[in-house]
């Protein structure tokens, strides 16, 4: 008999344009899983019973992650040591060498942990790029990377002041996507942080001749409905081009039902990275992991 398996956590990033999101699908869809490369990938491994990535924090088609984390359990033959973290590593880029997806590190942890479970919260950032009355002006550089809402400046103190009524604890049942598992999942989510910055662009400092201004919206909360980031973002922007007023960012949120959310105001997939996924720094401790 063979001992236990090994569970490891993973980070890895991913350019979201080409695939159908990050959780696995059948195979013969037109765009799949980022979860099936990663698991393809993991068949190098040669491990004696399939690996499966237990993913961290769902994200949509066309979403980007700089870091998304998923856990995974590896069961070796007998006689066989438990793979470093630097051979995992190693063996998955290899083979996700051709897809722009990259493991960018991996931990020894307890059997106990669990990527999605065990996460204290999850950041995401979303770009806004201003100056563009057309998406045709969006530099190459930044296509399916940003969105470039059409009309002209944003008013981003009024679209701060709103983002302030969707800090803390609150029923965001205006702001989900409604879906097969929305009945059953509760509407009652903690945004912890909700910033509107200046940023900048993928070599910004070369569009000199241009006017052009980048923004983040960074969103940290302990997790999210289904779309909520997206609709967030929406209503922020629909207030900053005047089209809502902050006061009724909070009125969207009382009323407490996703049909009376402004239609076609939701921000599209491309401007928008899950950045990253925190855990407790003692559940990522590798001498806490057994038989390690």
């Amino acid at each position: 008999m063979g001992c236990a398996p090994a569970r490891y956590l993973v980070f890895f990033q991913y350019f979201g344009t080409r695939y159908s999101g990050v959780m696995e699908t059948k195979r013969d869809q037109a765009l799949i899983g980022v979860q099936n490369y990663l698991e393809k990938a993991a068949e190098s491994l040669k491990a004696s019973a399939p690996i499966k990535f237990r993913i961290s924090s769902r994200t949509d088609t066309g979403v980007h992650a700089l870091c998304n984390a998923a856990h995974l359990d590896i069961q070796r033959g007998p006689g066989k040591p438990h793979f470093s973290e630097e051979q995992l590593l190693s063996s998955l880029n290899k083979h996700l060498r051709p897809e722009p997806i990259r493991i960018l590190s991996a931990h020894r942890v307890p059997s106990s942990f669990h990527a999605r479970f065990s996460a204290l919260s999850r950041t995401y950032i979303y770009r806004l790029l201003l100056g563009c009355a057309h998406h045709s002006q969006v530099p190459v550089f930044e296509r399916d990377l940003c969105w470039a809402p059409a009309g002209g400046p944003l008013n981003v103190p009024a679209m701060q002041e709103a983002a302030q009524f969707l800090v803390g604890t609150h029923d965001f049942s205006t702001f989900r996507s409604l879906h097969s598992e929305a009945e059953f999942t509760s509407p009652v989510r903690t945004i912890f942080q909700l910033d509107i910055q200046p940023s900048a662009g993928f070599l910004a400092h070369h569009y000199e001749h241009r006017a052009l201004e980048f923004w983040e919206v960074k969103i940290r909360g302990r997790s999210f409905l289904y779309r909520q980031v997206r609709r967030m973002v929406g209503a922020l922007v629909a207030v900053g081009m005047g089209r809502l007023a902050p006061h009724h960012v909070k009125e969207l949120l009382e009323v407490k039902d996703a049909l009376a959310f402004p239609p076609n105001i939701m921000a599209p997939a491309s401007g928008l990275f899950l950045k990253s996924v925190e855990y407790n720094e003692a559940d990522l401790d590798v001498t806490a992991a057994p038989g390690g």
